[in-house]
């Protein structure tokens, strides 16, 4: 296997993760530079292990969850998505108060989002895994990408909020929806 098709699977893999980032940075405040970079380590290394963990765990694990891993990521996707859209339009107020307490970038929203967006590397691994390919270097390959595109998303989105204004939360969070939505329109075309 070419390095360019590894880095053109690391790439697409990456856009879901890409976009959760500028959605979680659209605010006026974006992300820290600390969440950024969280946010990138843990999708990056989700995005690293998927691969491994579908390699190893064969058709029979995967043909287990492939019927309804696209609903888990989507329902993940909207519920946070939901959340965003919500404290879009508290007083503002109330959400620097709430803000200042807990950060999306620790703990369950985080792990979440890193399981939502790195759901399709576990078939890639799968795919790995049927074709007699070995695993490590692209997933090293796909988790090192994801690692750089996400730092990239988490810049772009304070310059994009900055022009989005006061509506910036809830377009990221109609993004995360759209990435639901596009989740299940593709395993169910």
């Amino acid at each position: 296997m070419s390095f360019i098709y590894i880095l053109g699977v690391a790439i697409g893999l990456s856009m879901d993760a890409f976009a959760v980032s500028v959605g979680f940075s659209l605010s006026r405040r974006g992300l820290s530079r600390a969440g950024a970079l969280r946010m990138a380590a843990a999708f990056g290394l989700f995005q690293l292990v998927m691969p491994i963990l579908g390699w190893a765990a064969g058709r029979s694990v995967i043909s287990a969850i492939q019927g309804f891993d696209h609903w888990i990521a989507a329902g993940l996707l909207v519920f946070i998505g939901g959340k965003m859209i919500v404290e879009a339009f508290r007083k503002e107020e109330e959400l620097i108060h709430e803000q200042e307490r807990r950060d999306r970038t620790i703990g369950w929203p985080l792990l979440v989002l890193s399981l939502a967006t790195s759901l399709d590397a576990l078939a890639v691994g799968l795919s790995f895994g049927a074709l007699g390919v070995p695993v490590l270097l692209p997933a090293a390959v796909i988790g090192v990408v994801c690692f750089l595109v996400t730092m990239t998303g988490s810049k772009i989105g304070p310059i994009i909020g900055k022009l989005a204004g006061e509506w910036a939360e809830a377009a990221g969070g109609v993004v995360l929806i759209l990435i639901a939505i596009k989740i299940l329109i593709d395993h169910l075309s």
